[in-house]
Parts: structure tokens; sequence; C-alpha cells
């Protein structure tokens, strides 16, 4: 068997179009991602960057053409999300939820007649979208989730709080599961809920470490009617649509993993080159110059980690052990690569001087949300084992 030169080369680079779409999300952060700093010190919601962000149109990157996206995928997303997440995590967790977990979520589950009544008012940036899966006793273990929906006539009533719902208070579109039915994993099914319906209500707003400009807070739901055309697919398909949208989210996870980590880098490299003698020689340690050389090897590694498993599912193909070890080796690195950026920084460093205190902040979350560091260890053991 014969082999061309072209079959045994891998094409590692991105297109020329995705290279273009990059230097325009650049500039759109250059231009309105300058407040990150405020947005967290004031915890204030980074409205202004997101209206601009909806008039770019990254807010449809994962959506169909014919209901208004731009039908870019998961890897124009992930690059996208490196670059925002970069200057802006805060920022970056609004869109990405957005895209990943409500917008891919509607492009595949949701009828013809759901896509056209939503999309509009989402694409546009008019509404925001939430995901509200998590509740107080059901955080990694999914399963356990006890928010009902019981069948009425023409709709459910619906009744439970979910919590920690990123952009809760700003969103005027939730995606909820509930349990329609006793089975643990089959009683499961997944709603859209509006804002505006009687009896729903936002709670309490948690107070974080990180992410600060993000709002995340309780979803109360009070015996809610919802129309039975608002269910998702059919009854019992949520826990399967839950799974394969968090498939998707933790692109978007590892990728602003990817952007935070890469601006802790960038904060090291700019403090290694600028310890210089009187002839322009590094003064740097060593031990500093190896720790810039492994963080730059290692976000190499897992930008293509991340970019792989983005283009399975861009190709339908099941993506859920690629994702989580995405998603894994990208966060421990934002955190491993923030801490470095605070002690190599120095006073700079940890006083807030500088962006290297608020990285670290931020960085932390990125193992514990879309599923713990344990968590996607299980989920890729387990794709090894099937």
């Amino acid at each position: 068997m014969t082999i061309t030169e072209s079959l045994q080369v891998p094409d590692f680079q991105l297109s020329p179009e995705l290279q273009q779409f990059r230097e325009f999300v650049r500039d759109y952060a250059a231009k309105h991602l300058g407040r990150a700093a405020e947005y967290d010190s004031n915890v204030e919601f980074p409205r202004d960057a997101v209206v601009a962000a909806a008039e770019l149109g990254l807010l449809r990157t994962t959506v169909a053409k014919e209901y208004g996206g731009s039908a870019m995928g998961n890897v124009a997303s992930c690059v996208m999300l490196e670059e925002i997440n970069a200057r802006c995590a805060s920022t970056g967790v609004t869109i990405s939820v957005h895209n990943s977990l409500v917008n891919s979520l509607l492009g595949k589950w949701c009828s013809e007649e759901q896509k056209r009544r939503w999309f509009p008012k989402l694409v546009t940036g008019e509404w925001l979208g939430a995901y509200c899966l998590s509740e107080a006793y059901s955080g990694s273990d999914a399963a356990a989730l006890r928010c009902e929906a019981k069948k009425d006539g023409d709709h459910y009533v619906m009744n439970g709080a979910k919590l920690w719902i990123t952009t809760g208070s700003e969103a005027q579109l939730f995606v909820v599961f509930a349990r329609t039915g006793p089975d643990r994993v089959k009683g499961i099914s997944a709603f859209v809920v509006e804002k505006s319906w009687a009896g729903v209500g936002v709670g309490k707003k948690e107070r974080k470490l990180g992410l600060r400009g993000s709002p995340t807070t309780e979803i109360v739901l009070e015996n809610v009617k919802v129309p039975a055309d608002c269910l998702i697919a059919e009854e019992g398909m949520g826990f399967t649509i839950a799974l394969d949208t968090l498939d998707g989210g933790r692109l978007g996870i590892a990728s602003q993993s990817l952007g935070i980590a890469a601006a802790a880098i960038e904060l090291i490299r700019s403090e290694i080159a600028s310890q210089v003698d009187a002839k322009g020689r590094p003064t740097a340690s060593q031990a500093d110059q190896w720790t810039l050389a492994d963080l730059a090897a290692d976000l190499d590694a897992y930008r293509f980690l991340t970019w792989r498993a983005a283009v399975l599912r861009d190709r339908g193909v099941r993506c859920s052990t690629e994702a989580a070890m995405a998603k894994s080796t990208a966060s421990r690195l934002a955190n491993r690569a923030a801490r470095a950026a605070v002690s190599i920084l120095g006073e700079r460093g940890a006083s807030g001087a500088t962006a290297a205190e608020r990285l670290l902040r931020d960085a932390r979350i990125t193992e514990i949300y879309e599923g713990a560091t344990d968590i996607q260890r299980l989920v890729i053991a387990r794709g090894l084992m099937a």
C-alpha cells in the first residue's frame, strides 16, 4: 500500500477563514473588553460588552443560517471563546453558555416551530439564554434532580429550584430539566421556560471568588404553567439531551481555560522579557524560563485537544471522551498558569496591580463547573473502557 505525502501530514493550521475570524474577535476584544477589571471589582454584568458581541454576530455562531445564525460551528466557537476569555472571563462565560448550552441545544433538539419561535430573539441578543440543570441535591449527579413538571391537560405545572445558574438574573429564556416520571434517568425531560411567565423568579445571587461580572443565581419555579409545546423533543429525553449538550459546554470551558492560561502566560513572558542586563541579556532565573516553556508547550497541546473534540462535534461524531480530555487538561493548565503568574510577578501579581490576581480567581471555577475534574476523569475512563 502506498501512502501519498499529502496523507501523511495532518493540517494543524486554522483555515484562512478561521484565521480571519480570530482577528475579527481579537479586534472586538481589544475594543470592548477593556473594562474587565471594573466588571470584577464592581461585580457588574458586562452588558456593554455583550451588546457589542451581539451586534457583531458573536451570539449566533452555533445556529443554522435559516434561523438567523452564522453556522460557524464548534471550532469557530472555540477560537472565539479563547480570545474573549483571554481578556474577560465574565463576558466569555456569558457568551459560551448562550452559544454552547442554549443555542446548540435548541438547534439540535427542538422542532421547526420551536426554533422559529425562539431563535429570532436569541441570535440578536434581545434575549440571553441560561441552562438550568443543577440543584441543591444534584450537582455532579444530575440524575438526582427533584424539580418536577406534572402534566395537566395542555400544559405542565413546574415546581422546584435550580442553583448555580450562569446569567440567571439576565436571561429571558431558560432551558429547564425537570422530572416528569419516577425513573431516575428516563423520568427527566427538558423544557423551554420564559422568564416573563408567572411563577418564574430569580432567587439568591451567589457571592463568588471569580467571574464576578457573570451573575450566578438561583432560579425559583413555583406552579409555573409550561405549555406542552415547550417540551423539548419528547418526555424522558431530558437526561440524554443534558449529557449531549454538556459535551459542547465542556468545549466552551476548555476554550475559556485556554484563554485564561494564554493571558497568564503572556504576563509571565512579558515579565521575563523585561528582566535584562545592560547588554540586553535575560537575567530571569532559569526556573522561571522553564516554567514559561512548559506552560507554553502545554497550551499548544491542549488547544489541539480542544480543537480535535470540536471537529468531531462539528462532524456529528460523539466526543464525550475527547471533550472531557480537553476540559480536564485545559482547566488544570489555567490554574497552574495563573498561579505561576502570581508567583513570578510577586507583589504586582498578588496585589491586583496586574491581571494576574484576577486570572487566578477566574481560573478556579474552570475545574468545577461543567463537571469537576474528577468527573472528567470518570468520563474519560469510562470512555476508554467502553
